[in-house]
């Protein structure tokens, strides 16, 4: 597949966005950012899932995208999360943001409205030429409601600013097929935090991954020793690090980074937007022992 975009490898977090009184907080926006420019971090996602996009209007958004371009101290890419179920409110998205200083976009799945195989590739082929910028497809079924499945996705992976996936089926015969499928030069990068190793051994270009929030360097490093022919030792670090993304998801994403990154003093607030809401006593006390070295699941 030609194209002329950078296409997306590695390890990406996509990023927490943190609240303070109702509002961004851009003092510990800055202090993330210029904490993980300097992690092993191939990229940003922000306002997606785990940014709270659906919580975040037009304004927050375009302040957030400014405050983290300014922070970065390095070259490293951002991408803005968006979704919806109106195809003709997505193009007017792309359009709103054209000039805003991000590299590219991953677009989930239509939400709800659950469209055929026909639709949703007619939905992402109107998007991807409503811009000059890549776009990562996020399919997520147990969130939107539908499954874009292997010969949809690789009838977009023809069009020249549809990059890859962000790989969350739940389907490990879907996701084995589309690595072994893909053409040359579409990204699958998992979305699957438990399933990371897994993923990089069946081919998968890298990941999207909350928990790496946490740990960055240990996330990056079984990457690297796999793509240094190391499965062995791959696979004892993976064993290590697999306890972390079962504390973090043990209530709902991204309450839990939160937690333990406001314990750690990265933000000042675990803040969260309704319907969304704080971690429970006992899980933000299993948080506090895991940060002391005490705790594993």
């Amino acid at each position: 597949m030609p194209t002329e975009h950078s296409i997306p490898r590695g390890l990406w977090l996509p990023l927490i966005t943190p609240f303070r009184d109702g509002a961004l907080d851009e003092a510990s926006l800055r202090r993330m950012i210029a904490h993980y420019s300097q992690q092993p971090v191939d990229g940003l996602i922000l306002a997606a899932t785990t940014g709270e996009g659906l919580t975040i209007d037009d304004d927050e958004a375009a302040r957030l995208v400014d405050v983290a371009w300014d922070a970065l101290t390095g070259p490293m890419p951002l991408y803005l999360g968006l979704c919806g179920s109106d195809t003709r409110k997505g193009v007017k998205a792309l359009a709103r943001t054209a000039r805003w200083p991000i590299d590219g976009y991953l677009i989930a799945c239509p939400y709800y409205s659950r469209p055929s195989q026909a639709g949703l590739f007619q939905h992402f082929t109107a998007l991807a030429d409503a811009t000059d910028r890549p776009v990562m497809i996020y399919n997520i079924p147990y969130r939107t409601g539908v499954n874009m499945g292997n010969e949809t996705m690789l009838r977009l992976a023809e069009h020249p600013n549809i990059i890859g996936v962000k790989d969350c089926c739940a389907d490990a015969t879907q996701s084995f097929e589309l690595l072994r499928d893909r053409p040359a030069g579409f990204s699958v990068l998992t979305g699957e935090d438990a399933l990371f190793y897994t993923a990089l051994t069946q081919g998968a270009d890298g990941g999207i991954l909350a928990s790496a929030h946490i740990e960055t360097k240990a996330f990056a490093a079984i990457r690297d020793r796999l793509l240094g022919g190391d499965q062995a030792g791959a696979l004892v670090d993976w064993r290590a690090l697999s306890w972390l993304p079962k504390l973090l998801f043990a209530e709902p994403n991204p309450a839990p980074i939160k937690e333990w990154l406001r314990q750690t003093g990265l933000i000042d607030s675990a803040e969260l937007r309704l319907p969304m809401t704080g971690v429970s006593p006992a899980l933000a006390e299993r948080i506090a022992a895991a940060i002391g070295g005490a705790f594993r699941v």
